[in-house]
This record gives structure tokens, sequence and C-alpha cells, in this order.
């Protein structure tokens, strides 16, 4: 069974003048273009069809001359749709009418005569506005916070990782973490600790590439009194701490050959001895590792022991980088925002338009931890109450993917047979001559695109209309 298709968002014009209606129909190619010539249908056409944006003209009857009855329309439809983006035609010169109309809520206007191609990137414009609002919606409205404790996550992908930590979390196998720098591997872990048995017990975190190689062993597994030049105590060591609890090994593929072989003795009898020392000290800890390195490659390479590997990676779990985590960035990004906006006593603070495009665009190299960095930054550096991308110190804007040549050539033809519609105000005749191609040409090139039907209702709609169309 094929599933149901979601319908595009709509498009009201509400406007009295029919040849304005019929312009309009043929100005938007790829939306769902509604008209009402006055308050009661615009209300009617935006309880049906619930349309994102809406065009409405001003100056409507009774008050064509003043804008009383578009103001009522413009409230009528935010009661019913708070989130719809209005776009208001006022007069040539009149331009204060319109800013009244942003006043109450307005998105954008513009100035009669029409000028499409500029109506057209307003349009577009709102409709991006209006996706991007819905999108922010969706997320903030998710059915169900994240299984996780200190886990931000709306994404299925990321999702799916917290509920495979929540079925290992009772378990005392190893556990091995792969994903990369800045997932939020350490979160991950702790979550496996906070949710296990063992939760009663330390966690103890250790970086096997941030220790300088000499002190590692030291800092692993502890030493005696005097067991080297400065060692004025007996200290235990990472691994001695974590008794009764879990160690987490980040970065475990730095970890150097000669204490890889003491770490295998480690998870195979359950044993270590602190440098200079003599006795064998039992240890009960659950090891919970991570890398964000190939450890097959290092293997290959001889640079990890195929043994070690075998005993950390009982159980693996993939941690998908942001880039993966569909709109988890920007979920990220608003709890970042508001725990640096109080910090810095900033509270109001917002992201514009732009700043959440380009959340949502930015590949996320260094991931979670990188975003963090950026609104951080963002906090500090904004100058108003709303965050720019220029705050996160990211691109406004991202190259398209080109489509291929018949595609861009057939949607050239389609947009060209549109707009010459729409100027000829629905006249075959006079589109044709606009298109330099003859009256046949264009009904063939119509069928070819896929046009006929739209052609057909706005003759129906042209004969039904008082004023008559153009053409016999």
């Amino acid at each position: 069974m094929s599933e149901p298709t979601v319908p595009e968002p709509s498009l009201l014009i509400v406007e009295d003048d029919p040849g304005l209606r019929r312009q309009y129909r043929w100005a938007f190619p790829g939306r769902t273009v509604l008209v009402a010539g006055d308050r009661d249908q615009a209300i009617d056409q935006a309880r049906r069809a619930r349309p994102e944006v809406a065009i409405i003209d001003l100056g409507l009857p009774p008050d064509p001359d003043g804008i009383s009855e578009g103001l009522a329309i413009l409230d009528a439809l935010f009661r019913e749709l708070p989130a719809i983006k209005v776009i208001v035609a006022t007069g040539n010169g009149r331009r204060e009418n319109a800013l009244l109309a942003i006043g109450r809520g307005a998105h954008d206007f513009f100035e009669k005569p029409v000028d499409i191609e500029i109506l057209r990137i307003i349009v577009d414009r709102a409709f991006r506005l209006a996706a991007l609002e819905r999108e922010n919606r969706r997320l903030s409205n998710m059915v169900g916070p994240s299984p996780l404790p200190r886990v931000i996550a709306g994404s299925e992908t990321m999702l799916k990782t917290c509920r495979t930590i929540e079925k290992l979390a009772p378990a005392t196998a190893p556990v091995l973490l792969l994903g990369e720098s800045g997932t939020g591997k350490e979160i991950l872990a702790r979550a496996l600790h906070d949710l296990g048995p063992r939760a009663d017990g330390p966690f103890i975190a250790i970086n096997c590439g941030a220790i300088p190689e000499p002190l590692l062993e030291s800092e692993l597994f502890g030493h005696e009194k005097g067991a080297f030049t400065g060692a004025i105590k007996q200290t235990p060591g990472r691994i001695e701490l974590a008794q009764g609890g879990t160690l987490f090994l980040d970065e475990i593929g730095d970890l150097p050959l000669a204490l890889q072989v003491k770490l295998l003795r480690f998870l195979q009898e359950g044993v270590i001895e602190r440098v200079g020392g003599r006795r064998p000290i039992p240890i009960d800890a659950r090891i919970v590792s991570a890398t964000h390195q190939d450890l097959d490659g290092l293997v290959a390479a001889g640079r990890f022991r195929l043994d070690l590997l075998f005993r950390l990676n009982i159980v693996s779990v993939r941690i998908p980088p942001l880039r993966e985590r569909g709109g988890d960035a920007v979920l990220l990004a608003r709890f970042f925002l508001r725990r640096f906006a109080q910090d810095q006593n900033r509270q109001g603070l917002a992201f514009s338009e732009a700043a959440i495009a380009a959340l949502m665009r930015h590949g996320w190299p260094g991931n979670v931890r990188e975003l963090e960095n950026r609104v951080r930054r963002a906090v500090i550096m904004a100058e108003g109450q709303q965050i720019e991308a220029a705050d996160l110190d990211l691109a406004d804007g991202a190259l398209a993917p080109l489509p291929d040549l018949r595609s861009a050539r057939r949607e050239a033809e389609r947009e060209a047979v549109q707009l010459a519609l729409a100027r000829a105000d629905g006249s075959m005749v006079a589109a044709a001559k606009l298109l330099g191609i003859s009256r046949p040409t264009l009904y063939a090139l119509i069928d070819s695109l896929g046009l006929s039907d739209d052609v057909r209702a706005d003759r129906a709609a042209d004969a039904a209309d008082p004023s008559g169309p153009d053409e016999p």
C-alpha cells in the first residue's frame, strides 16, 4: 500500500480584482493557489486548506479606498492561523498603510502595480520561513523526552542509540563506544553507569591520549612508595579507584602497546599490580571504552593488539555524528542558548531565520562540542536580541545542487509559459506572442509540460467571471 501524500503548502490570495486573480493563479509555479474575493471566502479557505502564506489587498470592499476591510481580514486570518505569513498589497505611495499592517503582524508588503518577479521572491521567502518555523515547532514538541539523562535528542538515529544504551546498562559486559570526536561518548558512558546496577559506585574516566606515556602507567595502575623518583607515597591508580563502579577508557586507540599488555591481563584475570608492587590486587569494575579511530585499521598496522580488541569489543555502539541526526542541531542549539544566555544575563535572545537555516545546513565536523562552542560565542557576540549566522561564525548561504540539464530545461520552459500566461492575463494569443512561438506550438508545449488541467481550470474560472476572458 502506498503512503499517503502530504499536500503542498498552499498560498491564499485575497483580491477583488478578477484580472489580478487570474494573473496570480499563473504567477506561482509549484504552489497550490487559493483565491478569495472577500472576508467570508478568505476565512472559509483558511479553515478548509490552512494555507501557510497569504497575500491580502488592503483596499477591499466595502472600503476600497481605505484599509479597514484589509486589516479586518488580516486580524481574522491570524485568529484562525496564528503562524500564517501574510503579505499585504497597497497602492503606490501608500507605504504608511503597509507599515501599519506590519505593525499588526504582517510578514511583508509590496506596492501596486504588481511586479511578478519581485512578488515571487517575497512569497518564496515567506514559505521558507514558514517551513523553518514548522520544523522548529515539530522539534520542540517532540513526543516524549530523551530516554537518557543529559542527552538531548529527537532524531530517530540518536534515539535508537539511546535505546541501545538502555538495553546494555544492566549488563556487566565491556562496551566499546565508537564515534567521532565531540559526539558525546563520555555522556553515554555515564548513562551506562547511571542506569546500571553499579550506579552507587564510582565512575572513573581517563583519556588515554591526554596523559604523557611515561605517566600513563602510574595513572592507570597506581604506584608504590619509592617505585620511582618522586613517588613519596603509595597511590592507587584509576583502575583501582573504579572498584565497584565503572572505568571509562576514552581514546583507547591511543594506549601504548606496552600498556595494552597490562590492560589485557586485567581484563582476563581481574587483577592489577601497582608500579613497583608485587601483590596482585583484585578489581571488580565494569569497563567502557571509546575511540574515534578505526581499531581494525590499527590492528592491521600493528599498533593495537587484536586480543585486546576482542576483550573490549564484546558489544560496540556506534554514536552518529551530528550531521546524521536530523534536526538535533537546532534542538541542542536552543538548549545551549538557554544555558549560556542565563549565564551571561542575556535572557530573551533567539535565533534568527538565517541563523536557524545556517545551523541546519552546517556539516558540524566538530559535532556537539563544536555546536556548544559556537553558541557560547554567539551569545557573547550578538548585538541585538537575535543571534545571526555571523554571530555563530557560519555562512549565510550555501550552493544548491545543480539539477540535470533536461530537468533544468523543462523547469525553465514551465516557468516561461506560466509567466507569459500571467502577463498575458490568460490570453493564449498574447502569451504565444510574448514567447515568440505560434499558438499551436504553445498548446503543444502546455500539453507536454502537464499544464493542460491548469489552463482548463483557468478558462472555466474566466467563463464564470462577469468580466469575461480576454480571448474567445
